[in-house]
């Protein structure tokens, strides 16, 4: 039987979403099928896919899949392009709460921004970032729902993303588990190479996150900020608190989320 899903994107981040509340079309352990789907020349193609299920304590429930098939951890605009899937099919009010593999999260989408059909801007709330490993001045390892390696570098356009990335997330200390490899300008544009999708994607919003922690902490901002990122596909935005231990709370990313087209696999 045919499966329906919707494509969305989140500054070029494009994802593949399966409403099963009803039905169960795909189980957690169909990672060759996941793969398929995901697969940009013989399948509908995705940086990942996305199950929105139901659940007893909040409602639903976001399942993540990287586009090698494997289920993975938080996915920042993926959780923002759930949210707004949850809006087409009238899940979502004022706010919105699911589940995630990183526990509760929360969600927002202000009023229209263009009145382009399709397009939200979603702003996600993510979990509070207690530790921050910084192994140099310009280098620095830290969770925001996912790891991530961040590298403040210069030159960034002219960089080999794949190499570069490749290089840490096979390397001694990432290899096991792999690590998501984000190389930074100090005017905070950013690149992103994702383990799981194993190239560069346009956006990772679990790495702008990241990107724009490691920028205050770097840069020794507190309080409240709201910090710019541009990523390849477009821009996104962090806000947050920044304590004067190194700690961060109230942390949002926020940023478009659009509809591209629905079908049957």
């Amino acid at each position: 039987m045919p499966i329906p899903f919707t494509k969305y994107h989140g500054a070029g981040n494009d994802f593949i979403m399966i409403d099963q509340r009803e039905k169960t079309w795909i189980q957690r352990t169909d990672k060759t099928l996941v793969a398929q789907m995901c697969h940009r020349r013989f399948g509908i193609g995705g940086d990942g896919l996305i199950l929105l299920q139901h659940h007893e304590v909040y409602g639903v429930e976001m399942v993540y899949f990287n586009s090698d098939g494997g289920e993975s951890t938080l996915c920042g605009n993926g959780g923002r392009c759930f949210t707004a899937f949850a809006k087409h099919l009238r899940l979502t009010q004022e706010k919105f709460r699911f589940l995630a593999i990183d526990g509760p999260h929360e969600a927002v989408i202000p009023p229209a921004i263009d009145g382009q059909p399709g397009l939200d801007w979603v702003e996600l709330h993510m979990n509070d970032v207690t530790s921050i490993e910084r192994l140099s001045d310009t280098v620095f390892v830290l969770n925001t729902g996912s790891p991530h390696y961040i590298s403040f570098v210069s030159g960034l356009q002219e960089k080999d993303m794949v190499a570069e990335g490749r290089a840490i997330r096979y390397s001694d200390r990432f290899k096991d588990k792999g690590i998501n490899v984000n190389l930074v300008a100090s005017s905070t544009n950013d690149r992103t190479y994702e383990r799981g999708v194993e190239d560069e994607t346009l956006a990772c919003g679990t790495g702008v996150t990241a990107a724009a922690l490691a920028y205050s902490l770097r840069n020794g901002l507190q309080g409240n900020q709201y910090i710019p990122v541009s990523a390849l596909g477009g821009d996104l935005g962090v806000r947050l608190f920044a304590t004067d231990q190194g700690k961060f709370t109230d942390i949002w990313l926020c940023g478009p989320a659009q509809k591209v087209y629905e079908g049957l696999y």
